[in-house]
């Protein structure tokens, strides 16, 4: 492996990063000002603006197809900018982008949803998780009855993202309780808000919050199915499957900027008469900080250079996945113990990215879930010590 870059890729990850670095960090400290005041950090017109500023410096679709506007790039490209993106704690995302799964949707269907989405103009949620169904996303109960040429839904999905703020929600449902979640028996469906399902904001430790989407016998026509039926939890974990080396390359960025305001904080706070970054435990801290981010760097890259090579990315994005999400974890925690009392305050941002983070080893697959596909891997012979294919 070559994680060289090009002139052509340094190029591209400096613009992104100059675009954090003058566009969205500036607003950081208004939006430290509005959560302390319990308001949303951004309003959808203020990160429509900012994603149409980013359009004009070329950043637009990273991970869509040229046909539909996008940029397409490479997996490691594209994990390089996301890395930016965590720079700044703003909850910002270059825009052009849809959900992988809803490509599969048929010419109607992308008039619709997925190109009105890929163009900003509506905003969706995936909606797989319930209060029962978690990380064994199998025993998933929200049913699809069909009722002539309509299905009708209900049930409660729970944790969405976006759920919110979405005109529309990608529902997986049950649709054949005998052959299961696995054996075929749940479906996809595309659901506008207005056929009649709502959603109630679920408050968390972490800034803004998820939802819950409630569905009491919401009908759906048939022409709503979201590929085949049958092939709902298989596109549910694809959708799943594309965070795993994300989730972590953004960790990269917040650990690199909370670990340098660690540095700058320790070189000049000064106990005794002298810098505390002389004192050998903050030494300590910051070396280890910068050698378990290093390592997470390479396993994200290693994760997203199996993307590009057609490989079969899941042992490696679940490495990833899991140190990635326990590394930044353990390096914010170091820096609010470095900055003492002010990190502990919503002077800084320290303790922002402190509550953030947390959610990194729970969502899009638990720290244990990923060391269950790792050991399961191992143990049954699908990947040898090393993560080669058996």
């Amino acid at each position: 492996m070559d994680f060289s870059l090009s002139e052509e890729e340094k190029a591209i990850r400096e613009t992104a990063r100059t675009f954090i670095r003058k566009e969205v960090m500036p607003l950081e400290h208004e939006v430290l000002r509005r959560e302390r005041n319990h308001q949303p950090s951004l309003d959808r017109s203020e990160l429509r603006e900012l994603q149409l500023k980013a359009k004009k410096f070329g950043f637009w679709g990273l991970s869509t197809p040229e046909e539909y506007g996008g940029m397409d790039l490479p997996a490691v490209m594209q994990s390089l900018i996301w890395t930016e993106i965590g720079r700044s704690f703003v909850p910002f995302r270059f825009g052009g982008e849809a959900d992988n799964i809803l490509f599969y949707a048929n010419e109607e269907q992308k008039k619709e949803f997925l190109i009105p989405t890929i163009e900003g103009e509506r905003i969706s949620c995936f909606a797989i998780t319930e209060p029962g169904a978690g990380s064994d996303a199998a025993n998933i109960k929200l049913s699809a009855r069909r009722d002539g040429d309509d299905w009708v839904l209900n049930g409660e999905k729970t944790f969405i993202t976006n759920g919110n703020d979405a005109d529309f929600a990608i529902v997986v449902a049950v649709t054949d309780r005998e052959k299961g979640a696995r054996g075929g028996g749940t479906t996809a469906f595309l659901v506008d808000r207005e056929m009649g399902w709502r959603s109630e904001f679920i408050q968390t430790m972490g800034e803004g919050g998820p939802a819950s989407l409630i569905f009491e016998n919401v009908r759906v026509p048939s022409r709503n199915i979201l590929g085949e039926i049958g092939q709902g939890f298989e596109l549910g974990m694809q959708w799943i499957g594309k965070g795993r080396y994300t989730i972590p390359s953004h960790a990269l960025g917040i650990a690199e900027r909370a670990l340098q305001m660690a540095i700058d904080y320790a070189n000049t706070r000064e106990t005794f008469g002298r810098p505390i970054g002389v004192n050998q435990a903050i030494q300590w801290m910051i070396a280890d900080s910068e050698t378990e981010l290093e390592a997470a760097r390479w396993l994200v890259l290693r994760a997203a250079w199996t993307v590009d090579q057609g490989m079969d990315p899941r042992h490696s994005s679940s490495m990833a996945k899991l140190y990635g999400a326990g590394m930044v974890n353990r390096v914010v925690d170091r820096v609010l113990q470095i900055h003492g009392g002010m990190g502990y305050t919503r002077e800084l941002p320290v303790e922002r990215w402190y509550r953030q983070v947390r959610l990194y080893r729970i969502f899009e697959g638990t720290d244990e879930m990923q060391r269950l596909i790792l050991s399961r891997d191992l143990l049954r012979g699908y990947t040898m010590i090393g993560g080669h294919l058996a």
